[in-house]
């Protein structure tokens, strides 16, 4: 009797199915090398790149070659927008469960923020809402974060999954991304808190020594937050998509971010993904100036102008104070977090042509 073997993939169970049908699933990818595999005879499970002949390595080409296998950008960017278009409702609803507790506390803010409010019971209930808001907020972000990794790889194999199934998946890698999202989150948080530091040296430090001493920590930092993001640029794949241990899910990321070094620059993971990323911030940025831009005016002037490094503190610290509701922020912030998805499609994507070539096997 054929060999026969069970497929584990995002947590469910497929099988049993024998050698032939194992191909057909690879065809149309439906199984991937990193997803585990058991054989019925025995409790071993394995991943399936690990099956004789099922993927067989790549016959060493030249780099032209290699080049030709993978999609290039425009045709990523093209597919990006098709799934987004097809599974427009279902992004829209993992958007919906972190915006709309992030809106309600953010008009919650406005309400507390005003010179009127008296400290009372009202108040208080007021102040706890927004707390639970901004928590449920965070809470959710995990789920949202393995939503559109999940729906992504399903639309992109034109398998149609419902709502909440898609929710019930995402649910399972809960712990695993929350954890994740701490350390890695964490880590650029800690980064930018240090760079912020550094800053503050520069402007209070009167020296040269101490200014010339900050700018090199500076750098540093740069660099630190540079390799950093690198090394986790597809955690969020690992972890959902492969769902590898947290170890695993880390080291697996640098390794496919640094792979294809038989490529050209442009076509290597680590430059493809930095590109994408670069531009969703350009995205961010053209949104974000508008309503900024008289504030940014003002702390320039400040920075110019002050003699005291105390007095401009204060007089920046002073005019960040919020000023009610700014309506056209709320709208742009609305809009940025409806095409967020985008983004994270692509790099499903991204990740799934990035597995061919010299990418590296679990």
């Amino acid at each position: 009797m054929p060999e026969e073997w069970i497929v584990r993939v995002q947590g469910r169970e497929y099988g049993p199915v024998d050698f032939e049908t194992l191909q057909e699933w690879k065809n149309e990818g439906r199984v991937l090398p990193a997803n585990e595999v058991c054989p019925v005879d025995s409790d071993l499970w394995t991943s399936a790149d690990k099956i004789p002949g099922l993927f067989p390595p790549p016959v060493p080409t030249s780099s032209a070659e290699s080049v030709g296998r993978r999609q290039s950008f425009s045709e990523i960017l093209a597919k990006t927008l098709r799934i987004y278009r097809k599974g427009f409702l279902q992004f829209l609803g993992l958007t919906a469960i972190v915006v709309v507790p992030s809106i309600c506390a953010q008009l919650s803010s406005t309400a507390l923020a005003s010179p009127n409010t008296e400290m009372d019971f009202q108040t208080l209930l007021a102040a706890m809402f927004n707390l639970g808001m901004l928590l449920l907020s965070l809470a959710a972000w995990p789920v949202y974060i393995a939503g559109i990794q999940i729906l992504t790889s399903e639309l992109s194999a034109d398998r149609p999954i419902a709502m909440f199934d898609l929710f019930q998946r995402a649910l399972r890698s809960w712990p695993r991304v929350a954890l994740l999202c701490f350390l890695v989150y964490g880590v650029f948080f800690l980064l930018l808190v240090l760079a912020l530091g550094i800053l503050l040296m520069v402007l209070v430090g009167a020296s040269l020594l101490t200014i010339l001493l900050a700018l090199a920590l500076l750098a540093l930092q740069v660099w630190m937050f540079g390799r950093w993001f690198i090394n986790v640029l597809f955690w969020q794949q690992f972890s959902v998509l492969a769902q590898s241990d947290i170890p695993g899910v880390l080291r697996r990321s640098k390794e496919l971010a640094r792979s294809g070094r038989n490529l050209p620059w442009f076509q290597r993971p680590s430059w493809r993904g930095t590109f994408l990323a670069s531009l969703w911030f350009g995205f961010v940025l053209v949104l974000s100036i508008g309503p900024e831009w008289s504030m940014m005016q003002s702390y320039f002037h400040e920075a110019m102008t002050a003699q005291d490094p105390q007095a401009l503190l204060q007089s920046l610290s002073a005019n960040s104070k919020p000023a009610g509701l700014d309506l056209l922020r709320l709208v742009l912030g609305l809009l940025q977090a409806v095409v967020h998805p985008l983004l994270g499609i692509a790099f499903v994507l991204l990740y799934f042509d990035s597995l061919g070539g010299d990418a590296p096997r679990p």
